[in-house]
């Protein structure tokens, strides 16, 4: 390596403070969401203003335009809109109707399998893995225990279901982390991940079947729906779901998902305009952490390309790419890794988003297909390591009655999500100029 190449790399060390600090932090007080991330961007941000060569009004201007970058500003009022639609479902009720008419529907001898579509459903629904965990948690661990069915399984089936939605709704901090540094289109990057987490979920939903059709075991039922009007405040989570599939504008989505909350909690929650307001503030402020968070990091990203640690990285990875196939490849085992040091999957990816953003246009990779591995792979990871918040909360709510490894041993959907995500990158169409040929270009 040169010796610019080395002054380049370098230029990558504040990113890896950043890294550092919130990785430290996280064993340090034995828990990963002890220091807010905004707060370890911000120290990384002071180092490359330290580091990084240039004078001060220069350096501010380059870590501006960072954050005003149109993509970062995207993001960010996609994840304003996203916490505003979520909180006021959630204020009317539309999530505790979805967890009542999964759970009042199970056939108690198949109930992982009921819990995994419930929590599938849920978390597409909702966008939120650790949100479905903390609805669906205490009830499937209740009954688990109740009807004494291993909770391993039912723990692992709620995991799964949990990260499914986490990898594919359109309001997910890592779908749109993810889409929005790529440039792609929402409902591309949902159709292109199908591919391969439909059948996952597929198979993982017929292994719990089978499971339940073994052991015979009978879990007691709770109390199923009383009030069917309280089904109608599930319809802003489909209208949000079919919407975004037919490829409107993620906004205007968002704006529709959020005023039909509104419209069905005045009709059947008796929810007023000020209330409905409150709601949707509070929604604004739940964001306040990754809001802050992705204009840091934008800026700081800015700053790291300019001083060429950006191009230092992608040329280090480059030398053990051979191709479009090892390059996806490589991002995947990047972001995971990155994953596995900071357990947050939306900071793994808007730290490695430019970096794969670069790879995939060297290499002529469709940008969704880049988006889908960013997601999936940093979702699988989320999803197995111990001190991830998905598994710390589960666990914590069985009374530490769940083995970690019988949970990831049982944790089938992850398992086939990876197989189906390789098979995908090895067989499937991931070049852009294969789909320019299709069209006869």
């Amino acid at each position: 390596m040169t010796t610019t190449e080395q002054k380049s790399l370098t230029a990558f060390v504040p990113f890896l403070i950043f890294v550092s600090v919130f990785l430290g932090a996280g064993i340090y007080y034995g828990d990963f969401y002890a220091v807010p991330s905004p707060l370890a961007a911000v120290v990384g941000i002071v180092a490359a203003f330290i580091m990084l060569r240039g004078g001060m009004k220069q350096k501010t201007a380059t870590f501006l335009e960072g954050c005003g970058n149109g993509n970062i500003l995207t993001m960010c009022i996609i994840y304003l809109l996203a916490g505003a639609f979520a909180m006021v479902a959630k204020s009317i009720g539309s999530v505790d109707a979805i967890v009542n008419l999964g759970i009042s529907t199970l056939s108690p001898q198949y109930y992982a399998a009921g819990v995994f579509v419930t929590a599938s459903f849920l978390s597409l629904a909702s966008g939120t893995s650790v949100g479905t965990i903390v609805a669906l948690g205490p009830i499937a661990i209740g009954l688990a225990n109740a009807g004494q069915c291993d909770v391993n399984v039912i723990g692992a089936a709620l995991l799964g279901g949990a990260m499914f939605g986490d990898n594919l709704s359109i309001i997910s901090d890592t779908t749109i982390a993810a889409t929005q540094i790529l440039g792609c289109n929402m409902r591309d990057k949902f159709r292109n991940n199908l591919q391969f987490a439909l059948p996952a979920a597929f198979a993982a939903f017929l292994i719990y079947i089978y499971i339940g059709s073994r052991t015979g075991n009978t879990v007691v039922s709770p109390q199923g729906i009383t009030d069917y009007a309280s089904l109608f405040l599930i319809v802003p989570y489909l209208a949000v779901l079919i919407l975004a599939f037919l490829g409107m504008d993620v906004f205007v989505v968002l704006v529709i998902g959020i005023f039909l909350c509104g419209i069905f909690g005045i009709i059947y929650q008796d929810l007023d305009v000020l209330s409905f307001g409150k709601s949707v503030y509070e929604g604004f402020t739940s964001m306040t952490e990754i809001f802050l968070l992705s204009l840091l990091t934008g800026g700081l990203a800015a700053m790291v390309e300019k001083a060429g640690g950006i191009n230092a990285i992608v040329h280090i990875i480059k030398t053990k790419i051979s191709g479009p196939k090892s390059a996806l490849l490589g991002i995947g085992g990047f972001v995971s890794a990155v994953d596995a040091a900071i357990a947050n999957n939306t900071i793994a990816i808007v730290i490695v988003g430019n970096v794969s953003k670069l790879i995939t246009k060297e290499y002529q990779i469709k940008s969704r297909a880049t988006a889908s591995i960013l997601d999936t792979f940093s979702c699988i990871v989320q999803g197995i390591i111990p001190y991830g918040a998905q598994v710390l909360i589960l666990v914590g709510y069985s009374g530490n009655t769940i083995s970690y490894p019988e949970l990831v041993k049982n944790s089938f959907y992850l398992l086939l999500l990876l197989i189906g995500t390789l098979l995908y990158i090895f067989f499937g169409r991931i070049k852009e100029q294969n789909e320019l040929q299709s069209e006869g270009v």
